[in-house]
């Protein structure tokens, strides 16, 4: 089952594959980075460009330019990342995409996707990108498929 879009699965890779490499603290070079994460260059670039609009990320034109961390990841929540790469409204969409689903005309998925919905909020809104950067490079979590 997919939750998120191809779009925020990419974006969240790319943004965990910088978390966990901070130590180079320059510029991460776009191509090397789509290269690296087997993600089409131009698809990456899009949803950087996404990012770098949203605040979280910034980027630099020229031979030793690339994207890089508008805010220190220890101040980017996942629940930023997930809000920036799929809609201000993912923590409140109807998980069957039905228009209009609530309390007073749920989905068969309503009250089952509404527990685990809150249950994810609470955890997203308290776990930041430098965790998971960090998890990821000392236990040497995998990014690519």
């Amino acid at each position: 089952m997919r939750v998120i879009s191809k779009s925020g699965e990419y974006g969240l890779r790319a943004l965990l594959y910088m978390a966990s490499n901070q130590e180079n603290a320059g510029y991460f070079n776009i191509r090397e980075m789509s290269d690296e994460l087997d993600i089409s260059f131009h698809f990456l670039t899009k949803i950087l460009q996404v990012l770098t609009q949203k605040g979280i990320l910034q980027s630099y034109r020229g031979p030793n330019g690339g994207i890089t961390f508008l805010k220190n990841p220890e101040d980017i929540t996942l629940a930023d990342l997930i809000r920036a790469l799929e809609g201000d409204d993912f923590f409140d969409k109807c998980l069957l995409g039905l228009p209009g689903c609530g309390e007073r005309q749920p989905c068969p998925m309503h009250a089952y996707w509404m527990s685990i919905r809150n249950n994810l909020k609470t955890e997203f809104e308290t776990t930041t990108l430098a965790d998971l950067g960090n998890d990821t490079r000392l236990k040497q979590f995998r990014l690519i498929a």
